[in-house]
């Protein structure tokens, strides 16, 4: 696993992180998804450098132009619901991108504890193709891992990008232990060395979830 943290490189994708773990700004909720979906456009970006490119001639009003231009159509996945800002900011620029959505959720167990279900998935053929499986916040991981087992059922892509905003210290230790897969890059743009036995990230910054869209039920 190659593991990328662009929160390392003090650019303005550090000011969209801070503004979503601000407690009040996070009152404004449609700010909120626009900086989600803002971090998302800064991870294609990036992630974009790792395609494969070839060259073409394009017709001008005054001649031809010699473009290097992206020759792969990723297939970007997410998990509902709080993964929507972040996907769309990655389609936003992988705008000829297939999609993939898996629907997982806490299921509450005695103790305080839970497990990760998932009860659907729709995906396209994913053989041989560049998959950016995404979810802002990665936890304890064990979502992660679930979601990837479930879409790898749809084909062997030739390569993985887990994306994550937060990640835990303990979550990313997680899916280096338990990848599905050994051709992966994981990409995050902070990572905070806590996690309460809820398994939410400290600092963190909530549910985002619930941030973005309205508490739940």
């Amino acid at each position: 696993m190659k593991k990328n943290n662009l929160g390392e490189q003090h650019t303005i994708f550090n000011h969209f992180i801070s503004e979503i773990r601000d407690v009040n700004i996070q009152n404004d909720s449609m700010r909120f998804r626009r900086n989600i979906e803002r971090i998302g456009e800064i991870f294609a970006y990036e992630i974009s450098k790792e395609m494969g490119y070839k060259n073409k001639d394009i017709t001008t009003p005054l001649g031809i132009s010699t473009e290097t231009l992206m020759i792969e159509k990723p297939v970007l996945a997410t998990i509902l619901r709080a993964g929507l800002p972040l996907h769309q900011g990655l389609l936003n620029y992988f705008d000829d991108s297939d999609s993939a959505f898996i629907s997982a959720y806490r299921k509450s167990k005695k103790g305080g504890k839970f497990e990760i279900k998932i009860e659907y998935m729709s995906s396209p053929d994913l053989n041989d193709k560049t998959l950016i499986l995404c979810d802002p916040m990665i936890a304890s991981g064990a979502s992660m891992i679930m979601a990837m087992e479930a879409i790898l059922s749809k084909g062997k892509p030739k390569h993985i990008h887990v994306v994550g905003i937060i990640a835990s210290s303990a979550g990313i230790q997680y899916l280096k232990e338990n990848s599905l897969v050994k051709n992966w890059t994981l990409w995050i743009g902070a990572e905070d060395s806590e996690m309460t036995s809820e398994s939410y990230i400290v600092p963190g910054l909530g549910d985002a979830g619930d941030l973005a869209f309205g508490k739940k039920k």
